[in-house]
């Protein structure tokens, strides 16, 4: 998911964004715990995908 996808959605798409991305986390680090993950690289994304919608969303607040 790239930034600039993103900036064109609005404040509602970026809280359902958020939700899902912090759920599929949630679900990833389960898997690891339960050693059913194998390809942990997914983690990595899925967090810095949390960082880019919180950064995203900090930004259009502040632009408020």
């Amino acid at each position: 998911m790239k930034a600039s996808e993103l900036r064109g959605k609005d404040e509602a798409a970026l809280a359902k964004e958020l939700n899902e991305l912090l759920k599929a986390q949630f679900n990833l680090r389960m898997q690891v715990a339960t050693q059913q993950l194998t390809n942990t690289s997914q983690l990595k994304k899925v967090r810095r995908d949390i960082a880019r919608v919180k950064t995203v969303m900090n930004s259009k607040g502040a632009a408020q």
